[in-house]
């Protein structure tokens, strides 16, 4: 080939590599590399998460916009709302109707919105939701900062629940902490926003939030703390009620003066930063407010703790408001207040319970101040109640054949290891029954109850109404075994009520506000103790101990029947007795059992005994007692020449068996003679065998069992000792 055609040959081969070549170039340039296909997928599936989340949000926020308008759709009227109470309101009513107390909540007045003042609802927005007027029911900007500081550890700033949440939460909700419960509580704040407007959901808050102390609503607490409407409430009153939201019982005025004055100053700061009032309104003296005086309610609340309690065995659970009348005596109640206060000696405290004959409390002191000391030393302090328990062993006593003029022996005695002593640690020799017992000698008590039996006296207090532990070592009847003044004042009860039982009751009726009955106390049937002649023989005593022995103190110008009771040391000191069938117990001593210098049930007990009673019987006659021995016929022969006839003068049996006839010394021979029947068949054929008496005709018999054995022993923990079986007469 020529070289022209050896040029072009060439040329021909470079510009087919370089078409070639471009082809590749254009080829990579136009196909792009493996390095970046992954971000070009993972754009791809970012726009689709970002597309799909925004559609699971949409769905979401149509959910809860659709649930959000069904709730509002389903809220009560604004109307309703108003008329919801969110506890029961109990009224307690003394015996003649009128109010004692209110318990649980108090609603106050209502105030409409333009009736509030200011300061009140600036001061509660500034403190519990300053975003209150901006939101529509949650507080995302709270709520997320939350979450922050809950990730981070650190102290969280602040509840999350708006005012409206909190609304909510009051009216359709309870206080648990948990998921379920603060998701509903978005959701009803939502549907509150919805349906209202910020004014309504204002009014309704501060017309039904918790102040403490069982007031609802800011004129419910304003008349509580400070003893006027809320309509007249100042800027450092506001701030104290304002503060109280956060934690009722923490900040009460009436509980923590000094944490209340603190809160409420915090009130006023964020009331300054957020523009509601000027820097010198911020400075008002706070310390300063006048306080209402609580003192008002004091005992009373002894009686209204002890016998509220008992609603819940009375009536079904329910939240309607009901008027609970009970047997408390207003006048009663504040003779019984002062008489423990101005008897009670220096750190002791003192309790009085006081009954009528049929069981009714008319008067309950469970301590010297109830605002210092809520403990109920009337119904719930066991102490030992010392010579007050001999009630029960002369009581054992009567019953066993003993009588009041009966001869007993005051000598030293030591019964299983155990020595007792008299107060005055001497002995007086032969005494009678009733002054061992007006005098308290511990030496007889010991001597009855270890011959009627220390089993036998724990029947006889369980019989009478002594539900504490009772021991049946020997020391036990001096009262070493602790009970309460309620029980003591009850087994008195039963002797002053001749011997029927009487159970403590303070409850007569219960009423809803409109006037329906849902409760009234039946009376209970009789049931008798012990017999008769047993209560006239302890009557006796127990006036003896007044008139005559350690109670002389109790006496109030008319018939008095009463036992002082002192333990050792002077750690407690008891009177407890009746007149005019009124019974009342008094307790004194330290809550800590230390020993009260010149403490003694014959003092200071009787004394407040005798001022109570002064008051408590003086609208009502003057009662005798009965204290005549009409003996069952156990316990007196029917035949008095049984003792002090002549022998001649009975039927009796020789030692041989034979019928001697009255005012024979030689036996009489069998009817039927010695030698056969024939022997004396002509001779003695017209003679009757005279009769033999019955067995146990002309014995005295055993008294019939007061309770069976069973109960016995139950109540005394063991067997009891069975009599041995009598002889049976030869037929």
């Amino acid at each position: 080939m020529s070289k022209r055609g050896d040029s072009l040959h060439n040329k021909g081969q470079r510009g087919a590599r370089r078409s070639s070549a471009e082809r590749e170039a254009r080829a990579h340039k136009a196909s792009p590399g493996p390095r970046k296909a992954a971000p070009a997928r993972w754009k791809l599936w970012a726009r689709r998460a970002v597309l799909g989340g925004l559609a699971g949000l949409a769905l979401v926020a149509a959910g809860v916009f659709i649930a959000v308008v069904l709730a509002a759709n389903s809220l009560p009227g604004y109307s309703q709302l108003q008329a919801i109470q969110t506890a029961q309101t109990i009224v307690v009513r003394a015996r003649d109707g009128t109010e004692i107390v209110e318990m649980g909540p108090s609603y106050g007045e209502w105030l409409r919105y333009d009736e509030i003042p200011e300061t009140m609802k600036n001061a509660m927005v500034a403190v519990e939701d300053k975003r209150f007027y901006s939101h529509f029911g949650i507080d995302f900007y709270r709520t997320t900062a939350a979450v922050i500081e809950g990730f981070t550890g650190r102290d969280r700033i602040g509840g999350t629940s708006t005012i409206s949440q909190q609304l909510a939460r009051n009216i359709f909700l309870n206080a648990n902490r948990n998921f379920d419960r603060k998701a509903r509580e978005a959701l009803l704040a939502l549907a509150l926003e919805w349906k209202f407007s910020k004014q309504q959901i204002l009014e309704l808050y501060l017309n039904k939030v918790y102040f403490g102390g069982g007031a609802y609503g800011i004129d419910s607490a304003s008349r509580k703390f400070f003893s006027h409407p809320a309509t007249e409430l100042s800027i450092g009153e506001a701030a104290i009620i304002a503060g109280l939201v956060k934690a009722p019982s923490r900040y009460s005025p009436t509980a923590d003066v000094q944490a209340a004055v603190d809160r409420a100053a915090v009130v006023l700061r964020l009331m300054q930063e957020q523009g509601y009032i000027t820097a010198d309104q911020a400075k008002v003296d706070v310390s300063a407010v006048q306080l209402k005086q609580q003192g008002g309610q004091n005992s009373v609340r002894y009686f209204t703790d002890w016998v509220l309690p008992q609603l819940d065995l009375f009536l079904p659970a329910n939240a309607e408001p009901i008027e609970v009348w009970t047997t408390l005596d207003i006048g009663m109640q504040r003779a019984a207040t002062a008489a423990i206060e101005a008897n009670t000696p220096g750190q002791a405290q003192g309790a009085l319970v006081s009954m009528d004959r049929d069981g009714a409390v008319l008067a309950l002191v469970g301590g010297r101040d109830y605002v210092e000391s809520n403990y109920n030393r009337a119904t719930n302090a066991l102490r030992q109640p010392g010579s007050a328990w001999k009630l029960f062993v002369y009581l054992a006593a009567l019953e066993a054949g003993y009588k009041p003029e009966d001869t007993v022996v005051d000598e030293p005695v030591t019964i299983a290891g155990w020595s007792p002593r008299n107060a005055n640690g001497r002995n007086i020799g032969e005494t009678s029954l009733r002054a061992a017992f007006a005098f308290s000698i511990n030496t007889v008590a010991a001597q009855l109850g270890n011959e009627v039996g220390f089993g036998t006296v724990a029947a006889m207090a369980r019989r009478f109404g002594i539900t504490s532990q009772v021991a049946t070592v020997p020391s036990m009847v001096l009262g070493s075994s602790e009970v309460r003044l309620i029980e003591m004042t009850r087994a008195f009860a039963n002797v002053s009520a001749k011997g029927m039982s009487v159970e403590p009751y303070g409850i007569a009726k219960v009423t809803t506000t409109s006037g329906e009955v849902l409760y009234r106390r039946d009376t209970p049937p009789d049931s008798q103790l012990v017999p008769a002649y047993v209560i006239a023989g302890i009557t006796d005593l127990l006036q003896a101990a007044v008139q005559t022995g350690t109670g002389s103190a109790a006496q109030i110008g008319r018939p008095v029947a009463g036992k002082t009771g002192t333990t050792s040391a002077n750690k407690d000191g008891w009177f407890v007795g009746f007149s005019s069938g009124i019974t009342t117990g008094v307790w004194m001593g330290r809550d800590d059992a230390k020993p009260v210098p010149g403490l003694q049930g014959g003092r200071a007990p009787a004394r407040a005994f005798a001022a109570y009673m002064r008051y408590a019987v003086k609208d009502r006659p003057v009662e005798e007692f009965d204290t005549a021995l009409n003996l069952p016929d156990w316990m007196s022969e029917p035949d008095e020449e049984a003792m002090f006839a002549d022998p001649d003068d009975y039927y009796y049996i020789d030692e041989n068996g034979n019928l001697v006839e009255p005012g024979r010394r030689q036996p009489q021979p069998s009817p039927f003679g010695l030698d056969g029947p024939e022997a004396g068949a002509g001779r003695d054929r017209e003679r009757t065998p005279l009769p033999l008496p019955p067995y146990n005709e002309g014995r005295p018999q055993r008294p019939p069992p007061a309770v069976s054995e069973d109960f016995l022993e139950q109540a005394t923990g063991g067997p009891q000792p069975r009599p041995s079986p009598r002889p049976t007469p030869a037929p």
